[in-house]
């Protein structure tokens, strides 16, 4: 007798993997940061950070695991992108209510203000543009699939919040030179996201002029 084929492991069905319970512990974690971002007090700036940086690895660490372990959900490719567009929100919104002295760029209120509409607003057009996509046919669909632009602009976003939030801590030597390294980063980021914006737009205009 043959030996018994054994069957391809496929995506769980089930609703709560453990990728999932990460992503859901890093939306659970947004009401920590906005707490702790506030806390006049010195631990307060080391808190927010650290709760970032976690955000940051379990991202990584959910996505990994989904694929390493199979445990990929729909709910879980659903909640991902989402945590991940509400935390770096979430800590943008924060840092422009308050002024940091960014070395040589000063303390112009609009520093953060430009970068951070140009993320979000970038974030809330492709969130629209794949929905969009995924209700008409697979083409349009593979056309806003995440690319290594997308990619480089998360790395250069998360890096850049990090030394920002980083900074605010005022043991630390050289702060301002620091959030004018985050600040640039942050610059690059809103670039990338932008341009990855255009990308993905002509993407589209060329699937729908076929």
């Amino acid at each position: 007798m043959g030996a018994t084929l054994e069957p391809t492991p496929s995506p769980t069905s089930k609703l709560l993997t453990l990728p999932t319970i990460l992503t859901i512990c890093r939306v659970a974690a947004i009401p920590l940061l906005v707490s702790t971002f506030y806390v006049d007090r010195w631990w307060g700036p080391t808190v927010t950070t650290a709760i970032f940086v976690s955000a940051a690895i379990t991202d990584w660490l959910d996505g990994y695991l989904a694929r390493k372990m199979k445990l990929g959900t729909p709910f879980g490719a659903f909640l991902d992108p989402v945590a991940d567009k509400l935390m770096v929100a979430a800590t943008l919104i924060l840092l422009c209510t308050k002024s940091l002295e960014a070395g040589i760029f000063g303390q112009a209120p609009w520093l953060l203000t430009v970068p951070a509409i140009a993320i979000i607003g970038r974030e809330i057009t492709m969130s629209a543009v794949r929905e969009w996509a995924a209700s008409q046919d697979k083409k349009l669909l593979e056309a806003v699939a995440v690319n290594n632009l997308g990619k480089w602009k998360t790395a250069t976003q998360m890096t850049s919040l990090t030394i920002i939030l980083a900074a605010r801590d005022s043991s630390l030597v050289g702060t301002g030179s620091l959030v004018a390294f985050g600040v640039i980063l942050l610059y690059i980021s809103a670039w990338l996201a932008v341009w990855s914006l255009f990308v993905y737009m002509r993407k589209i205009w060329k699937v729908l002029l076929r």
